[in-house]
């Protein structure tokens, strides 16, 4: 099968060389991980074709997704495996054990990003559909048991581990054995004939596999056994004992064992990966790919750049404005990486063509970066078609089919060709192919000839390219070029600017504006004679003074133009930040002053419930007595209801007075439809619309309880904030309840207190105060939750509920939703 794969529908002409598209590629290739992704990324080529496009750019920023959550994948290890696997497939063969552990490192790898695929990392879970497709023919291989079966069988150094087979482990510790053996007698011939001075040196060496003793030539006849060779010098042979001598044989042969056991293992582990070559190609081929897209994700993170966006033809007839090829902020990527090692900036540049448009032409002074321009469109847009994010803040191009480009210095030695006849040659070539899908960028069209013959030509051919409607972008010099850009429809002129005052480019580009080419200006910077500089300017006609003055003050007052709007929306930001003071500052007292009252009201509501308690104190009768508190009881928590209700549609009518001016009149007039968080007036609470009855009935959820409120009880529709897990937790029930209207973030009002583990006293108290804040908030029923226990805390607060004015009855709730473990309360209406 074919590893890298193809570019469908290439470009017929890209102009690689001009617009640096080779050296683009290497730089995404310094960023791939493995050889196999190397080679996918300078493999790849701009396409026309727009799903493959999409498809592309779908991968990098799924990829980029991975490496901006703080994962990320090792492709180290990916490499070609066809030449290994060819071999594997022959009979019999055995691959080296460094074939091997290639084959296994491939393997790890593939499986590694088969258990991605199957369980990916947070950050892309559910989130990367294009690299689970591209991905997907792997998961019906698993390469697990190849894996294990690989995995420590061979060592660093391409030696088999002795874990490789038992038997191999058995004839390794038989070789152990007799090593040991061989070495003892040898020892013991040693001891005897270095007492009589035989032995050259007292050690053992190896000869033709087999162990010997150094002996001193003259006395070799003296030691019984099998010469095996001699120093150079001659003075020393070394002899093999008789005794040794069956010890060696036995050495050899579990050598020849070790060695047939080896080729044995190597064979089936040879044959194993040949019984998985299909999935070991193509995961290579995936994983190359996926290794490839990680490159340019973590060159496009590096670069801060974004996914360009096709205009179809289409697309544009349906549009009645905007830019058909726009670059928002555009920035040469390969000078962008050049300024950022010599520790510099780059100024970022604009270039946009609007609807019905199809022609640039860009002046200014030299070195002002028209050049540059030319070929951040040119390159750009290939990065764009080969699936590859771009360098700016909004990228918008037409599809192109061909992209031609006549840049630089075009002399050919080789073809006997000036500079001039190079450049009229080439712009001859594109005009006979270009059309309407073609980008063509011509760099100082109509130079290096005479300039009234070369005006004349430059004319000449841009009126050509705009009738075959090919997008262009031309730069020059010449003012014949930026008048035929002022009288042409389609033909937008374009400025690089200049600074007058220290005379010098600024590098930005200026939309809609020719420019002044400054060459004297640029010459007196340099340092040219000002006797020179002088004398030129005499000879300048009065025209040429006159249309240079113009451009000057033209660009002078679009920077003057350019530092009022500066101002002007550093003064709306001053402004608005005021404002917002002024607002925060006004809520905050009006909500002290709330929080004031509110303090008051309740000192005088218990000030006035004292006095009663001790007027019924008085009172002899016990019976008229209870009877008079519990009335009163009740009548004052109706009384503080319904002030309650009045304060607060008091305060949520002032402060819809104090922010209506911020509201837009359709948020606050929006009829609430079913689900919507609505504030009512009456209640000064939020709750949610259940059902919508008629044009002037709804009915609200206001926490447990849902009632019918008429339409003008609404006083707005809530935008809600996303909810955390703990309001969650709270909405669901707890102990805690907040009822504190002075906070904008007032909690629902929950129908069940849970009290287990607390002491009759506590769980009493707590009772009380939910069981008021209930009656206050209007609920119909509350559940208490105290457990079975003893029974204790189950019959006091039942006893001291039935007791509680604001309680009608109190019921054991069913086994199934509590039973003697909880308490039924049904407050009174």
């Amino acid at each position: 099968m074919e590893l890298l794969s193809q570019t469908p529908a290439p470009l017929s002409e890209i102009g690689a060389k001009a617009l640096q598209w080779n050296d683009l590629q290497q730089q995404l290739a310094e960023r791939a991980q493995s050889p196999l992704g190397r080679a996918c990324v300078l493999a790849l080529q701009p396409s026309a074709e727009l799903a493959w496009i999409e498809q592309q750019q779908q991968r990098t920023a799924e990829m980029r997704r991975l490496i901006t959550g703080g994962g990320g994948f090792q492709f180290r290890g990916i490499f070609d495996p066809s030449d290994v696997l060819d071999k594997a497939r022959i009979e019999g063969s055995a691959l080296e054990p460094a074939e091997l552990l290639s084959a296994l490192a491939l393997a790890e790898r593939v499986e590694a990003w088969r258990q991605v695929i199957l369980a990916p990392p947070g950050a892309v879970q559910g989130k990367w559909p294009a690299i689970e497709e591209l991905s997907a023919p792997l998961l019906m291989h698993d390469l697990g048991d190849l894996v294990r079966f690989l995995r420590g069988k061979i060592e660093a150094d391409g030696s088999l581990s002795d874990d490789a087979s038992p038997e191999l482990r058995r004839i390794r510790r038989a070789m152990e054995r007799q090593h040991r053996a061989i070495e003892d007698s040898l020892r013991r011939a040693l001891a005897k004939l270095s007492e009589g001075g035989s032995t050259q040196d007292d050690l053992i060496t190896v000869r033709g596999e087999r162990f010997v003793i150094p002996v001193k030539a003259e006395f070799k006849r003296k030691v019984g056994g099998v010469v095996h060779g001699s120093s150079s010098s001659g003075q020393t042979v070394f002899v093999e004992p008789m005794e040794t001598i069956e010890q060696n044989n036995e050495l050899v042969r579990l050598l020849d064992e070790e060695q047939a056991e080896v080729h044995r293992i190597l064979v089936a582990m040879t044959r194993a990966v040949s019984a998985q070559a299909q999935p070991l190609l193509l995961g290579a081929a995936i994983l190359a790919e996926a290794d490839a897209h990680q490159a340019v994700a973590r060159f496009a993170e590096e670069l801060a750049c974004v996914r360009p966006v096709f205009v179809s033809a289409d697309v544009r007839e349906d549009e009645a404005a905007g830019n058909e090829l726009e670059l928002l902020a555009a920035r040469h990527p390969l000078l962008e990486l050049r300024l950022r090692e010599q520790e510099a900036s780059i100024v970022p540049l604009t270039i946009a063509l609007p609807l019905g448009m199809r022609q640039m032409i860009v002046s200014g002074p030299n070195t002002g970066g028209k050049t540059v321009a030319l070929k951040t469109a040119g390159l750009l847009a290939l990065m764009a078609q080969a699936g590859i994010p771009v360098p700016a803040e909004r990228a918008r191009l037409p599809l192109f089919t061909a992209i031609y480009a006549d840049i630089g210095d075009a002399q050919s030695i080789e073809q006997n060709l000036s500079t001039f006849s190079a450049h009229v040659v080439n712009v001859d070539r594109i005009a006979r192919i270009a059309d309407d899908t073609s980008l063509v960028l011509l760099d100082e069209l109509g130079s290096a000839t005479d300039p009234e013959e070369g005006a004349a030509l430059a004319v000449a051919v841009a009126e050509h390219f705009l009738v075959r409607r090919a997008w262009c972008i031309i730069t020059t010099h010449l003012t014949s070029l930026k008048v035929y850009a002022t009288k042409h429809e389609g033909v937008l002129n374009a400025a690089v600017g200049f600074d007058e005052a220290r005379l010098a480019p600024t590098y930005e580009l200026r939309l809609g504006v020719p420019g002044a080419s400054a060459g004297l200006n640029i010459a007196a910077r340099l340092g040219l004679d000002p006797a020179i500089v002088a004398n030129a300017r005499a000879q300048m006609t009065t025209q040429q003074i006159d249309i240079g003055r113009f451009l000057d003050e033209l660009h002078a007052q679009l920077a003057a133009a350019k530092d009022e709007r500066s101002g002007l929306a550093e003064l709306q930001k001053k402004l608005d930040a005021e404002r917002t003071k002024l607002a925060i500052e006004g809520r905050a007292e009006q909500q002290a002053r709330t929080r004031e009252l509110e303090r008051q009201l309740k000192s005088l509501i218990e000030d006035f419930e004292s006095q009663l308690r001790d007027t019924v104190k008085a009172i002899d009768d016990k019976t008229v007595a209870q009877k008079i508190a519990r009335d009163s009881a009740l009548r004052i928590a109706q009384l503080r209801r319904e002030f309650s209700e009045q304060f607060q549609s008091t305060v949520v009518a002032h402060a819809e007075s104090d922010q209506g001016g911020k509201k837009k009149a359709a948020d606050r007039q929006r009829e609430p439809a079913v689900g919507d968080l609505v504030r009512l007036k009456s209640l000064g609470r939020e709750g949610r619309v259940a059902r919508v009855i008629d044009a002037k009935t709804l009915e609200v959820a206001v926490g447990a309880m849902k009632m019918r409120v008429p339409r003008s009880d609404i006083a707005e529709v809530v935008a809600v904030a996303k909810e955390t897990p703990v309001q969650s937790a709270r909405r669901r029930g707890g102990v805690t309840v907040s009822t504190s209207s002075g906070s904008d973030d007032a909690e629902y009002m929950t129908s069940e207190i849970n009290v287990i583990g607390r002491t009759a006293d506590e769980a009493e108290s707590e009772v009380e105060r939910f069981v008021e804040r209930a009656f206050l908030a209007g609920l119909p029923s509350i559940r208490v939750v105290h457990g079975v226990g003893m029974g204790i805390l189950r019959r006091t607060l039942r006893e001291f509920l039935r007791n509680h004015p604001h309680v009608a009855s109190v019921t054991e709730p069913p086994y199934n939703e509590g039973g003697q473990g909880a308490t039924m309360v049904e407050l009174r209406q």
